[in-house]
């Protein structure tokens, strides 16, 4: 085998997969994982830290998705208030959701699917998956609060964002049909604007 195996990043994660949704996440081991992609167990640990991050590898890219367009477009000129003129909290998050939406392909719906299958058959992998989400909401709130919303209002802004990707997430990989995320992203904030406008 060379060193430089070609798309050895792509195959471990497949194998991966398969052997999780056969076997069950503990029982699977790396050597395994690696056996299936024939590849070794030291191409397997260049690309992965453990056959955990198979799973959650890339959680910077994930999070730069959702923050970045929050920080490149207007900042609040009038942050305590949602009103004509201002960039509300809600509007910086929609902008973020739109940045995962672009991140969440079409292309990547069956490896989502097959992801959150098993992330939802082992505990340990839930929990690793909610304390993800946690570091998204934090990251929202930071880069809310760096365009001038309160901490109060960026926190629960941050939290509900979360929310609507959490919502649309699970819908997106239930769904049979060929709607994007970003469609279901948008039809779950307009739930949320929905909720907040009730008196």
């Amino acid at each position: 085998m060379g060193r430089w195996e070609p798309g050895a990043r792509a195959r471990l994660r497949d194998a991966a997969l398969d052997l999780f949704s056969e076997h069950g996440y503990e029982q699977t081991t790396v050597a395994e994982i690696a056996a299936r992609a024939e590849l070794t167990e030291r191409t397997f640990y260049r690309h992965f830290a453990d056959k955990r991050e198979v799973l959650f590898d890339g959680q910077e890219q994930f999070v730069a998705r959702f923050v970045e367009p929050m920080t490149t477009g207007p900042t609040t000129t009038s942050p305590t208030t949602e009103g004509p003129g201002s960039t509300g909290a809600l509007d910086l998050v929609a902008a973020a959701l739109r940045g995962a939406g672009s991140y969440f392909t079409p292309a990547m719906k069956g490896f989502a699917t097959r992801r959150q299958a098993v992330i939802e058959a082992e505990p340990s992998l839930r929990e690793r998956e909610l304390l993800k989400l946690g570091s998204l909401a934090d990251a929202l709130a930071d880069a809310l609060v760096a365009q001038g919303v309160p901490t109060d209002r960026a926190t629960l802004a941050a939290e509900a964002g979360v929310s609507v990707f959490r919502v649309a997430f699970a819908r997106w990989i239930a769904s049979g049909d060929d709607r994007s995320l970003q469609d279901h992203l948008d039809h779950a904030l307009d739930e949320l604007r929905s909720l907040t406008a009730q008196p």
